[in-house]
């Protein structure tokens, strides 16, 4: 590449970014959750769509990203989390098995009645660690445009569905609480041990012939770190969390094209509908996990919302339901997800 057209593209991606944070700036002002990745994705779209070249971020970029991603998904596995698995593991562990089997099932289905292949059609609707699936979705043969968009509607719908679940169904608050952001660390020291987790993560990921590893290996690094309660882990700073979302949702978005978007016309209709079915049938698991572990039929619904695990646990802080319980089902459903995604795709491919 020559240096002419080298720093037009450094200064098109700089500009981009600055309206991405813009972006992020009203979104979040607006309530959306995960804005960062919202703001990418839309900007990113917006370029794609009106510009007269394409514009893609660089390879490294997006793999820093997806480390990142690994470390913030790796640090919910905390001490309390386990304990709490531990003491419900049977149910727990046969309804997130359910979950994974009903989100194939609607991957399948809309295989079957809509233009997509079955890969990306099933990592569009598994359900857990959205951010994680669109991120390695290209990576593991699925289509990531489509992947973002059927993942990211979900999760749109359950954020506007759920206070009002909480409210008419379960009689709760259905407010917002709060989460902390981050650990006591110093932001230099906090941002250092993010750096080398996810860069030993990484490569260790990469040696144990991990799918996906730049997601998993600094996801296993962490999560067994945070087990361990390893004091200077204890949160990502939100600059660097959220840089690492608008960088993904920057990637899908700047490869959208008006095929792409003939092609979401025809799956959407079938996409809309399996999703959902998802959330009504991941509600039918809350209400069996509740069933058989005496929890609340509140807890419960929480616990198996298919996605939007922070917007969950803020739900849950301010409706009265057991927080521990939910993160747990929560984060086991998404480490799942996460590391069946790889050996699904083979098998997927294979088939």
């Amino acid at each position: 590449m020559c240096a002419p057209h080298a720093g037009r593209r450094a200064l098109r991606l700089v500009l981009l970014a600055g309206v991405v944070a813009g972006v992020a700036v009203a979104l979040e002002r607006a309530g959306l959750p995960s804005p960062h990745l919202f703001a990418g994705l839309l900007v990113g779209l917006a370029h794609a769509l009106l510009a007269r070249d394409e514009l893609r971020t660089p390879a490294w970029l997006g793999t820093a990203a997806q480390a990142v991603i690994g470390v913030v998904m790796g640090v919910l596995v905390q001490p309390d989390t386990l304990a709490t698995l531990a003491g419900y593991w049977l149910p727990i562990t046969l309804i997130t098995l359910a979950t994974l089997l009903l989100t194939v099932l609607a991957g399948l289905l809309l295989a079957r009645f809509a233009p997509v292949d079955r890969t990306t059609a099933t990592f569009g609707m598994i359900a857990g660690g959205a951010a994680g699936i669109v991120a390695v979705s290209d990576e593991l043969g699925a289509d990531g445009r489509l992947v973002a968009v059927l993942q990211y509607l979900r999760v749109l719908l359950i954020v506007v569905l759920m206070p009002l679940a909480v409210v008419v169904l379960f009689d709760g608050s259905g407010e917002q609480g709060t989460l902390a952001a981050g650990g006591s660390a110093p932001w230099p020291l906090a941002t250092l041990v993010v750096v080398a987790v996810a860069a030993v993560g990484a490569l260790l990921g990469r040696l144990a012939h991990l799918p996906a590893p730049s997601l998993l290996g600094p996801l296993v690094v962490t999560a067994v770190l945070a087990a361990f309660d390893v004091p200077l882990l204890e949160g990502v700073p939100g600059p660097i969390t959220a840089a690492a979302f608008a960088v993904v949702g920057a990637q899908v978005g700047l490869r959208f094209t008006p095929g792409t978007l003939r092609t979401l016309r025809r799956v959407l209709p079938a996409g809309l509908a399996l999703i959902v079915g998802l959330i009504v049938g991941s509600g039918g698991l809350g209400v069996l996990l509740s069933e058989l572990t005496g929890l609340s039929p509140l807890d419960g619904y929480l616990a198996t919302t298919p996605g939007g695990i922070f917007v969950v646990l803020a739900v849950a802080t301010g409706s009265g339901a057991d927080g521990t319980v939910v993160l747990a089902v929560q984060v086991l459903r998404m480490l799942v997800m996460l590391l069946a995604g790889p050996p699904l795709a083979r098998l997927l491919r294979n088939r």
